[in-house]
């Protein structure tokens, strides 16, 4: 079953009714003793006051102090069993919206990294509130239908007034619900998408003041930032003018009762005692009456949040789980008419344990190959196959295929953490043993320039390392997962022309001396790394044009040479 924002609203009820229930029922006798206040004022003026009795002067007095004592209780236990259900809410859809993020296989959706991040947090907090809204229009329909009930025992056309024109009320407010929840969940989007930039915006300053573009990039924030603030702005004068138009007229209906009230005491038909519970349920009623006019903003609130969580819940994965399993490495890879982007039926075939580097003048060839390698593509969003150790990547089973392939892209990320978690991923281990990597990475550089070693802190995103410094690291973490056929693009244009050497010299010698077989297939313009790959191929207009050694192609092809020497 698809998931909806009705179904995650209702799931998120279902999940905690025991709580739910119990608290809307706290709220509601809550508001029954608020109610029967003004109704004991009035039995204490007409049975007390009225007669000189100081009997029941006493005796209504008490009632009163246990009405306040039961009220208070009820609502402090209500309200704590409510907040236990609301929190626990916001947390499993934070934790939902963010597993299904992360799930291994990705999710097929539009929405860029600031709007996930504004789904998981902003809106999965507003669709919980769904929990606090419910209680109090319990309590709101419980208070109004006591002061109906009250008004007509004391008098019929008093209570029809509320039993009639509360439900007239309702239904024509209802009728600007779908305006509310349109303009919210616009008002949501251009939130997350200035979310989005500003991500953008943040994990790109270093490298765009470096081109001088900050400004532009700047303005762009700036421009999406007013639509959002737009956008917020035409919401929140909706919401506040429908709930100033719900309380004007819950307000008018109320005074309308009292000015009856007073009519009919004059006129002899109510007594005193009766004129002051009227009057004080007239007042008690209009914050129910306001609450149950703006429940239509509440609710569209909440929908068009549970509508953005249900977008990524819903969103499909982005490549097939898979049945088929790997026989024991070392796998080759194999493409086979690969057409997607730029790429217009490429082929390569890369044999087991070959070091191969890939030439893509054009850039959008080579982010092409690497974002199909990587998983970033669903198959049926290109044509073709690729296949490791003779098997189509799309038939084997999810985990083994990234197992067997690990394809590190360009732009990478560095996460919060420290040296080592950030190479190990986590994982335990001793970190002697990550010496070999850190050599042939030239990430050792990094690890001996800070006092704490490979215990150094990060902060997010890496910002306390240098591109060169974030560029080691992340290869240093490609290489210590020691995948049997690893995929590396351009991993050395943040570091010098030394330590490239040192990179090209490392990298071949971990992977492909003596007693290896992995196989290793370097994306890159680098002539200082395609020295040392077994063979180079080079693309060009979406298509293998030539393959040869470096030295060859340096001597042999004009375009080669322009391409790669520097």
């Amino acid at each position: 079953m698809a998931t909806t924002g009705s179904r995650v609203l209702l799931d998120g009820i279902r999940r905690n009714r025991r709580w739910l229930t119990a608290g809307s029922a706290m709220y509601g006798g809550h508001q029954i003793c608020e109610a029967l206040v003004p109704v004991v004022i009035g039995v204490i003026i007409d049975r007390a006051v009225a007669t000189g009795d100081v009997g029941a002067l006493v005796r209504w007095v008490a009632v009163l102090a246990v009405l306040f004592v039961v009220l208070s209780l009820m609502w402090r236990f209500g309200a704590r069993l409510l907040t236990y259900a609301e929190a626990g809410e916001g947390y499993a859809l934070r934790v939902a919206v963010a597993g299904r993020i992360l799930q291994p296989r990705g999710i097929r959706t539009d929405l860029r990294t600031g709007e996930l991040l504004t789904i998981s947090s902003s809106d999965a907090d507003n669709a919980s509130y769904l929990l606090d809204y419910i209680p109090r229009i319990v309590a709101s329909v419980t208070a109004t239908a006591v002061c109906a009930v009250t008004l007509l025992l004391i008098n019929v056309p008093l209570g029809l007034a509320v039993v009639l024109g509360t439900p007239l009320v309702l239904l024509l407010l209802h009728l600007g619900t779908p305006l509310i929840t349109r303009r919210i969940q616009h008002q949501q989007e251009t939130a997350g998408e200035a979310a989005s930039v500003a991500t953008d915006l943040v994990s790109g300053l270093r490298p765009l003041r470096g081109i001088g573009a900050q400004d532009a990039a700047t303005q762009r924030y700036r421009d999406v930032s007013r639509r959002s603030l737009r956008a917020t702005l035409r919401a929140a004068r909706t919401q506040r003018g429908f709930e100033g138009i719900s309380a004007t007229i819950s307000n008018l209906l109320a005074a309308g009762i009292a000015v009856a009230a007073g009519f009919l005491a004059l006129d002899g038909v109510l007594s005193i005692g009766q004129f002051v519970t009227v009057i004080g349920l007239a007042q008690f009623l209009v914050e129910p009456l306001v609450q149950l006019t703006v429940v239509p903003s509440w609710v569209a609130e909440a929908r068009a949040s549970a509508n953005r969580v249900a977008l990524v819940l819903s969103a499909p994965p982005l490549v097939p789980e898979g049945q088929r399993t790997l026989d024991a490495p070392p796998y080759g890879l194999d493409i086979a008419d690969l057409r997607y982007g730029g790429l217009d039926g490429l082929d390569l075939a890369v044999a087991p344990g070959e070091l191969v580097g890939v030439v893509a003048p054009r850039a959008a060839d080579a982010e092409a190959l690497v974002a199909v390698l990587s998983g970033r593509v669903a198959p049926e969003d290109y044509r073709g196959t690729i296949a490791i150790g003779g098997a189509d990547l799309a038939s084997v089973e999810h985990r083994a295929a990234r197992a067997a392939l690990l394809v590190e892209p360009h732009n990478t990320d560095i996460f919060t953490g420290t040296l080592l978690s950030n190479i190990t991923a986590g994982a335990d281990g001793d970190p002697a043993d990550l010496d070999p990597v850190l050599r042939a990475s030239a990430a050792h550089d990094v690890v001996d320039v800070h006092a704490g070693g490979l215990h150094t802190e990060v902060t997010e995103r890496g910002a306390s390392l240098s591109g060169g410094q974030r560029q080691r690291l992340a290869l240093a973490r490609a290489l210590h997962a020691r995948p049997p056929v690893l995929v590396l693009h351009d991993p050395t244009t943040a570091v010098d022309s030394v330590t490239e050497h040192a990179v090209a010299r490392g990298l071949s010698a971990l992977r492909h001396g003596p007693g290896h077989t992995f196989t290793t297939v370097l994306v890159t313009c680098s002539p200082i790394l395609l020295a040392t790959v077994d063979r180079v191929v080079v693309v060009e207009g979406g298509a293998v044009r030539t393959a040869g050694t470096h030295d060859e192609l340096a001597d042999r092809d004009g375009e080669y040479r322009k391409a790669v020497l520097r």
